[in-house]
């Protein structure tokens, strides 16, 4: 339970008053990227993934519900998107981490090298046929890692919209991709 320091800050953070806004931030910036560094290992990225969910925290202030100290709230916050920034990067990485080892000699290498370009190439002219929503949405969940209520809450559409427009984009891939790998390695990169 907020204490009345916290209520009088939940409420100005609420009302989208600058004054809480920056007090806010100067107050705890400093302690969470300290505390997303912990998790990131790496100085840059902590301080982008802080400003980011400050960015989001100002943006979504007026439907804000918060039913603890802001203090607690904010290092929730930070550390369930360092969470999923980890699981994202961990993800990539165990892509890259296949693609650069599955083969069993230099000339599968090569192919594989050759395949993979020839993907990539595919996946982009696919992805520039997408209506521009529709690729911006998309590029920002499977590109820049953002979860459905990230990008909903930065492009000010609805979480469903979201939903909706990647699920279409997925499909077309699957259809646009079919001659490139089994059906089930796409399923599995893009999911």
């Amino acid at each position: 339970m907020p204490d009345l320091k916290d209520l009088l800050l939940i409420e100005g953070l609420g009302r989208r008053d600058k004054v809480v806004f920056d007090f806010i931030f100067n107050y705890y910036y400093s302690s969470l990227c300290a505390f997303s560094m912990q998790y990131l290992k790496d100085r840059n990225a902590a301080e982008d993934l802080v400003q980011d969910f400050f960015v989001s925290l100002w943006l979504e202030a007026s439907g804000l519900q918060i039913r603890s100290s802001i203090k607690s709230y904010l290092f929730t916050g930070v550390k369930n998107r360092c969470l999923d920034l980890k699981k994202h990067q961990k993800i990539t990485e165990k892509y890259r981490t296949y693609i650069l080892f599955s083969s069993d000699s230099d000339s599968n290498s090569v192919d594989q090298y050759f395949a993979e370009s020839e993907l990539r190439n595919a996946v982009q002219k696919s992805l520039e046929k997408f209506p521009p929503r529709c690729r911006e949405i998309f590029e920002l969940s499977r590109l820049g890692g953002l979860s459905n209520q990230e990008i909903s809450d930065k492009l000010g559409i609805s979480k469903r919209t979201v939903e909706l427009q990647i699920s279409n984009s997925l499909k077309i891939l699957r259809k646009e991709l079919i001659e490139y790998l089994p059906l089930l390695l796409i399923l599995w990169l893009f999911k």
